[in-house]
């Protein structure tokens, strides 16, 4: 009994992978970590050309534009367009657009890139004065972090200006010996300085960034799979999205970790190239 269950069990995971047209991978610790590519990662987004099975490249890492990581990808020998890449500031910026269109004036805190992108969509970025009032805050991913704007975040965060945050992440993966402070350690000081949690948290877990990838390609939730690192994130994600969540193993999460959340992601794997392996199964099955 138990060979039949796993059996059925098999066979409806295989048919659910058989189904996926599209794939949306996180970035930092599933193709990449820090400036490392992963030996895989070439040949998985070639044979998935070869399938016919479409990708986007999703990252909660608001730091570079898109640009920026177009050019990012091009240095370790990936080709891909601006339509391939989706990322939590993009989504803060459609959802400022969307809920809020009466905020134009932002204080950013975030990279110089980041605030330059904001700017381009056409929003102005106000100074670290008292003076030039915003209609919002925005605090993201900062690694040009001045504690002096910190402060005035912390101001007018206080003066109960809407607060939006680009993205949870704790940390950001790096193939560096330190630990890179992420958004969501950064919120943190900022309520223990308030008292105050972002009014919304944009970015992964938050299906829209997967729905937006839906509805760009014309897609229903179980043709598409979120690829990623991490549980609190990606595949949270996947789960609110009701896609299928593939949780690898080659960043942040380790197996003990993933077996112990419950509900389990759909997928637990090494790594993409072990997806591969599993989607050329699935196709040859079909």
């Amino acid at each position: 009994m138990i060979n039949e269950v796993e059996h059925k069990l098999n066979a409806e995971l295989m048919d659910r992978i058989r189904r996926i047209k599209h794939i949306a991978l996180d970035m930092d610790g599933t193709i990449y970590n820090g400036n490392t590519l992963f030996p895989f990662t070439i040949a998985f987004l070639d044979k998935m050309k070869e399938l016919g099975i479409g990708y986007s490249f999703l990252t909660n890492n608001p730091s570079k534009s898109t640009n920026d990581y177009l050019r990012h990808l091009s240095a370790m020998g990936i080709k891909a367009v601006k339509d391939e890449f989706y990322t939590s500031a993009q989504a803060t910026i459609d959802y400022i657009r969307v809920h809020h269109p009466e905020c134009k004036r932002l204080f950013l805190l975030g990279t110089p890139s980041m605030i330059k992108e904001f700017e381009e969509a056409g929003f102005e970025s106000t100074d670290d004065n008292a003076d030039d009032e915003p209609d919002a805050v925005v605090v993201s991913f900062d690694m040009s972090l001045v504690y002096s704007r910190l402060c005035r975040a912390a101001w007018w965060i206080n003066q109960k200006k809407l607060y939006i945050a680009t993205n949870p992440d704790r940390v950001c993966p790096t193939d560096k010996p330190l630990v890179l402070v992420d958004c969501g350690s950064i919120c943190s000081s900022l309520e223990y300085a308030t008292g105050r949690e972002p009014d919304v948290v944009i970015g992964k877990p938050d299906p829209r960034m997967l729905n937006g990838i839906m509805e760009r390609h014309n897609l229903r939730a179980d043709q598409v799979a979120m690829v990623g690192d991490r549980i609190y994130t990606d595949i949270l994600m996947a789960q609110k999205a009701k896609a299928l969540g593939v949780l690898v193993l080659s960043g942040e999460t380790t197996y003990e970790t993933a077996i112990a959340v419950h509900p389990n992601p759909d997928l637990i794997l090494r790594d993409l190239a072990e997806l591969q392996q599993m989607l050329l199964l699935a196709h040859e099955i079909d």
